[in-house]
């Protein structure tokens, strides 16, 4: 068969096969995500079916992906956001690194692959998934709700840190000494520096200048500049990831939205693909051996999320039913793990399998820990209470009338122009901001 058509076919298989799984996880309630994983799983290397022909492509494809997620990501914040974000969120956001990052770089020390590879899996276990998180928000409903701007907070200072550590990483991977990973990294923060200046002081100008009436014109100009910045960075070494971030940063107000729209379908087509193509590039048969630890990373750094989530939303004043949503919102993990694991898997292949694994947990384990954290919670506490026994009463009936009606299981009477309501944290508002 001709490699043409043989490309063709395989492609054509590949993307009709995703949007079938993409209906069939939304049917379900699931994110597609780990749907997607276990398709390159079974058309990779040592899978059931191999593919051959569209490999170069889905490669290709894959990168495109990658970039398209981080522009996306940009674009749903402004520079003075970001900024301040920084400033109220600072401390969530180092207490969200040593819960998260450390689990995963005391199991890749515990599994002897060393200090690189330490530095790679605990930025697998400290990111959450920006993508998943969202979706989640809105299905449940819950973007009014007060815990909501902590959980974007703590998003938004996880996307920030990643301008730091995937150059940190790149460099540490490519073998650069200590000399040559300071100069990528000075780089990197210069670059993060200059965006945002040039974002608050210009932010207009740049906007002015990408804007178009016409949807082509706007889609070619802002995905044209995307994939050539997001190639000098990479020429860089700050990671073409972080330049596509940059990008959308930049840009704002009607420009942003409209670049929105209309890339919107392209990301979710070319995200698929890097999911696909990083099941292809993993070995299923490494799987298994690593399935147990990555089963107990997962469940501690979805305990430690949790508390994070706790910790910050208490941070503001929520109350504790609030501050279990929020934590239990930031479990899933996702597209930033996945991406780590990418660059990583090149230099240390053992991270592939574990990462696979544990992304493929906590993105069917996140939605549900987003749903049941706070009533589980509650249940228990409720159960507890039942079982506690009430206190001895030696005075016969008067002394258990003095009791108060909750401590007996009576109804309590509505008090004279009381209505009941939800509790404090639990509060939705019209404006999500």
């Amino acid at each position: 068969m001709h490699h043409t058509t043989e490309l063709l076919i395989e492609l054509g298989a590949i993307i009709l096969g995703l949007g079938l799984i993409g209906r069939f996880a939304g049917r379900i309630g699931l994110s597609p995500i780990p749907l997607y994983l276990l398709v390159g799983l079974a058309f990779g290397t040592g899978g059931l079916l191999p593919l051959s022909a569209s490999e170069d492509f889905v490669a290709v494809g894959a990168e495109i992906g990658v970039i398209l997620l981080l522009l996306l990501l940009g674009l749903e914040y402004s520079a003075s956001e970001l900024v301040g974000s920084l400033k109220t969120q600072y401390p969530s956001g180092a207490v969200d690194f040593v819960l998260n990052a450390l689990p995963g770089a005391a199991a890749a020390l515990l599994l002897g692959w060393g200090p690189v590879a330490a530095v790679a899996l605990a930025g697998v276990t400290w990111i959450s998934s920006s993508g998943v998180i969202a979706k989640v928000l809105t299905d449940l409903g819950r973007l009014g709700n007060r815990e909501t701007p902590v959980i974007l907070g703590i998003l938004v200072m996880e996307d920030l840190a990643m301008a730091v550590y995937l150059p940190l990483l790149t460099a540490l991977l490519a073998g650069v000494g200590l000399a040559g990973g300071s100069i990528t990294l000075l780089i990197a923060l210069g670059a993060v520096g200059i965006v945002l200046y040039l974002a608050l002081r210009h932010g207009r100008l740049i906007s002015r200048a990408v804007s178009s009436d016409n949807p082509e014109m706007l889609l070619l100009v802002v995905l044209g500049l995307t994939l050539l910045v997001a190639g000098i960075a990479q020429e860089l070494q700050v990671s073409a990831a972080v330049g596509a971030f940059l990008v959308g940063i930049a840009l704002s107000g009607e420009v942003a939205e409209g670049a929105r729209k209309l890339l919107t379908p392209l990301r979710d087509l070319f995200a698929a693909v890097f999911f696909v193509f990083f099941g292809l590039s993993t070995d299923p048969t490494a799987i298994p051996p690593v399935l147990l630890p990555a089963l107990l990373l997962a469940v501690i750094t979805a305990v430690t999320k949790i508390l994070t989530g706790w910790y910050a939303a208490g941070r503001v004043g929520i109350g504790p039913r609030g501050r279990l949503r929020a934590g239990g919102a930031l479990v899933a993990r996702g597209e930033f793990s996945i991406v780590i694991a990418g660059l990583a898997v090149a230099t240390e292949p053992r991270i592939g399998p574990i990462a696979t694994a544990y992304v493929l947990i906590l993105v069917v384990l996140g939605p549900l820990a987003a749903r049941w954290t706070e009533p589980l919670v509650a249940r228990a506490q409720k159960t507890r209470r039942r079982k506690e026994p009430l206190p001895e009463c030696h005075d016969g009936p008067a002394q258990s009338a003095a009791l108060p009606p909750e401590a007996t299981g009576a109804d309590v009477p509505a008090q004279e122009g009381h209505v009941p309501g939800p509790e404090k944290d639990d509060v939705i508002v019209s404006d999500p901001r």
